[in-house]
């Protein structure tokens, strides 16, 4: 026997169809895997300059402990860079460093949510739904819609703020690449602002934790905002959470940071000092040189998000051009992220075997195996299985590998009946 936790922890869903799409991988097929938001380091490697840094970090044996919550050289680094690109005023002392954004995750969730306090969340959205489980939150889920491109309004989460101590939001939004205007997301403030002056002396707030990992990469004209640039006074209820990972195409080396109010910082500190998610500390030298470079970090981000842009844009023309030939299928134009929201409107439909798609997942699996595409269905971000939208990620396949698959994915749907 083992925990009631354990017992009941669902695994990842993603992972599931990843080792299927390795598995066929393995034996010789050829697939557009589209399922993981990863990259392929071949096709779009890390800044060359912090490569250089991880490589004499270790020459120069900084291989021992780190500080708990990050090399002071890094946190004064990510301060620098947080007022000069975002404008956001963090000491070192408001900065925590982690190995990647989920502990920064975890960290916020239980530091903040007592068992059956409320949560409020969108789907589809990324882990939320295991972060609430794991930390045994009242999950209230908010389903939003394709009109909103797939984002809560403040209409949306207003009628479960009461009693609510987090509400966690992602801009641009794993899993669909979509971005909160400026209209949208100060609304959404402006209720959270509003709910705390509600609150009794010694009543716990409402937070908001702020998901930015992906604000880096934005294309065209959107543009990324964030709660404290808009409304300062969000600075007391405001965790953000933030990294290396998508912005530089660095996912394997695994620092990430978060900042916030210093008070729940150093609580979030103290958790993961029992947990030793530390990022490598030859890693964090090498971040905190590259950020203290800002023309070679610009250069770089602008070459890396043109590409994943480029790539984005011939994957959601390919669906459009399908969409014309009158498939049943859709997509949501990029704004931001690796990601591309597709509508497959095949749930239920027979195979030529005679079997029937019953939901997402047989849609999957389907796809995987007759037109060589891999897709994660939104089931996996929280909704249900008879939903028909899909998240495709760019970042694993390069543009000739997305103008290939077409042919194939036209194929295999024609087939369905």
């Amino acid at each position: 026997m083992v925990s009631k936790l354990a017992q009941n922890l669902i695994g990842s869903e993603i992972i599931k169809i990843g080792n299927q799409v390795n598995e066929l991988k393995a034996k010789g097929a050829e697939i557009a895997n589209l399922t993981i938001g990863d990259l392929n380091s071949k096709i779009y490697p890390i800044p060359a300059l912090l490569k250089e840094n991880v490589q004499k970090a270790y020459a120069e044996d900084l291989t021992n402990y780190p500080p708990a919550n990050g090399l002071l050289s890094l946190r004064k680094s990510i301060a620098k860079d947080l007022k000069s690109r975002w404008n956001l005023e963090y000491s070192p002392e408001d900065i925590l460093v982690a190995c990647g954004s989920r502990p920064l995750i975890y960290a916020t969730f239980k530091t903040i949510v007592d068992e059956g306090d409320k949560v409020v969340y969108a789907v589809p959205s990324w882990n939320n739904n295991h972060y609430a489980y794991l930390t045994s939150a009242n999950a209230v889920e908010v389903e939003v819609s394709p009109e909103n491109n797939f984002l809560p309004t403040a209409a949306d989460i207003i009628p479960h703020l009461e009693g609510a101590v987090l509400v966690a939001l992602c801009s641009p939004l794993n899993p669909t690449g979509t971005m909160f205007t400026k209209e949208q997301l100060s609304d959404i403030c402006e209720a959270i602002i509003a709910e705390n002056k509600k609150r009794g002396e010694g009543e716990k707030p409402l937070y908001l934790m702020y998901d930015q990992i992906y604000a880096m990469l934005t294309f065209g004209d959107s543009e990324h905002f964030n709660p404290v640039t808009l409304f300062p006074e969000m600075k007391d209820y405001t965790i953000y959470i933030d990294g290396t990972s998508k912005c530089f195409a660095a996912t394997g080396v695994r620092v990430g940071w978060g900042f916030g109010p210093e008070y729940v910082m150093s609580k979030m500190k103290a958790l993961l000092t029992h947990v030793g998610a530390w990022a490598p500390k030859p890693e964090q030298q090498a971040v905190a040189e590259f950020l203290d470079n800002t023309e070679a970090v610009d250069t770089f981000v602008d070459e890396y998000k043109g590409r994943i842009a480029h790539s984005l844009e011939v994957l959601h023309a390919g669906i459009q051009e399908m969409k014309a030939k009158n498939f049943a299928v859709d997509s949501i134009k990029p704004m931001g992220a690796l990601y591309l929201t597709i509508n497959l409107n095949y749930i239920g439909k027979t195979t030529e075997e005679g079997k029937v798609l019953k939901d997402s997942t047989d849609l999957v699996f389907y796809l995987i195996e007759k037109a060589g595409v891999a897709l994660v269905p939104f089931s996996a971000f929280g909704n249900s299985r008879e939903m028909p939208w899909f998240r495709a990620s760019v970042g694993a396949c390069s543009v000739e590998d997305l103008q290939k698959m077409f042919p194939k994915l036209e194929t295999a749907l024609a087939k369905l009946k």
